[in-house]
């Protein structure tokens, strides 16, 4: 299939963000002829909105009727439309209600609040108001993104991926305990997790009593725990090309950047990851989130909420932030922070840097991808508290749109 970028003004071959080109087929005849746009769930994936707000966009253009099957992909506009009048129309849509208008990325999630439409970008942080003058507007608050469908950005991530056909994002889908959760049927329902949870628990009292709180400040000791900090020593990833020296040697470089003075702006950390070719890297929120933050880190977290929106761009980038949490309080603050880790992770959901579903799938079980096993296995019971305050958020969300 076809494919051309979301923004047809971008005249680069490499430009990252891509969609199908649109297929239209013309069927019946007299009164009774229309067009079916024959892959609007595949551009709809791509452009991240449900397949019925762009073929509702058609209507409102066109003056036409239009039909929308969810359950078989079928939609449907009256009337005899050819495919290039239908993607000129499309690219309205995209402008009005896909792209930022601040950074014009198309990486967009729709919030409805108090009946406006909000456009958060997850590229450049900014929420711009849609145009609520459209006749699409008053048909979007009133069917808003399904709440089932909060991971909007792997969606993209994949649809991105496919539209290229170059298969280089299929390995980077699941990471390594993703891939073991999938082989073991981790799409049990919430009552089972909370079983395997309480289950795989240890008292925590007992656990914390066995600990050795003594820090041992010798000099080989220091370097250990240096090496536990870097990247390449933290054994959290393996596979790909992002494994050899050359590679990890750069986020190394980044983090001793970091490290070099506590006072860098969001601008020149931006700029140092660009010139090192590590942002946009999943990789570099981990090295980043070890290096601005440490004991302080319930404070710091809103000071950089910018700087973090810019980095932490889909799922794998929020994994690895929480990865590096994991780090901060396991390994570096353990003592001070262990009992806090619930406000941490409300800063971060308060923020908008993680999104619940990746909340919920880390706080499932522990895990050795970025500390040792028994202290995940610590700071994830020390966070059981928000986590089942965000279950419960979340079924009572759901029981909402059931109503």
């Amino acid at each position: 299939m076809a494919t051309i970028n979301v923004r047809r003004d971008v005249q680069d071959s490499f430009y990252r963000y891509k969609m199908p080109r649109l297929q239209a087929k013309v069927e019946g005849k007299g009164n009774g002829i229309k067009t079916v746009v024959v892959n609007m769930a595949e551009i709809a994936r791509a452009l991240s909105r449900p397949p019925s707000y762009p073929t509702k966009y058609f209507g409102c253009e066109l003056g036409a009727q239009v039909k929308c099957d969810d359950k078989n992909e079928r939609y449907i506009v009256n009337g005899d439309h050819d495919a290039n009048k239908l993607q000129s129309t499309l690219d309205g849509f995209i402008n009005k209600f896909v792209l930022c208008q601040s950074c014009k990325n198309p990486e967009t999630d729709i919030i409805i609040k108090n009946d406006e439409i909000l456009m958060d970008c997850k590229a450049c942080g900014a929420r711009n108001n849609a145009d609520m003058r459209h006749k699409l507007s008053a048909y979007i608050v009133k069917n808003p993104p399904a709440v089932a469908s909060k991971n909007v950005r792997k969606q993209r991530k994949a649809a991105t991926a496919q539209a290229n056909n170059t298969g280089e994002d299929a390995t980077e889908a699941l990471d390594g305990d993703e891939a073991a959760d999938a082989g073991n049927g981790s799409d049990d329902d919430i009552i089972s997790q909370r079983i395997q949870k309480q289950a795989a628990g240890l008292n925590m009292e007992s656990k914390l009593a066995l600990e050795d709180w003594s820090e041992d400040t010798s000099e080989a000791a220091v370097a250990q725990r240096m090496k536990e900090l870097s990247v390449k020593g933290s054994g959290a990833f393996t596979g790909g090309d992002d494994d050899d020296d050359e590679v990890d040697n750069k986020y190394n470089a980044f983090g001793d950047w970091l490290e070099s003075a506590k006072d860098h702006t969001d601008e020149a950390i931006i700029k140092k990851a660009e010139e090192l070719g590590v942002f946009g890297k999943y990789k570099a929120c981990l090295v980043l989130v070890q290096c601005i933050f440490d004991e302080n880190v319930i404070t710091q977290i809103p000071k950089r909420a910018k700087l973090l929106r810019k980095f932490v761009t889909d799922e794998k980038h929020q994994k690895a932030t929480l990865g590096g949490i994991e780090r901060i309080i396991g390994l570096n603050h353990k003592d001070a922070l262990l009992k806090k880790t619930p406000t941490i992770l409300m800063k971060l959901y308060d923020l908008d840097i993680i999104e619940d579903e990746v909340f919920l799938k880390w706080g499932e079980k522990p895990s050795k991808r970025y500390v040792d096993r028994d202290i995940s296995k610590d700071i994830k019971k020390a966070a059981k508290p928000f986590l089942e305050w965000l279950e419960t958020a979340e079924e009572e969300d759901s029981d909402e749109d059931s109503e």
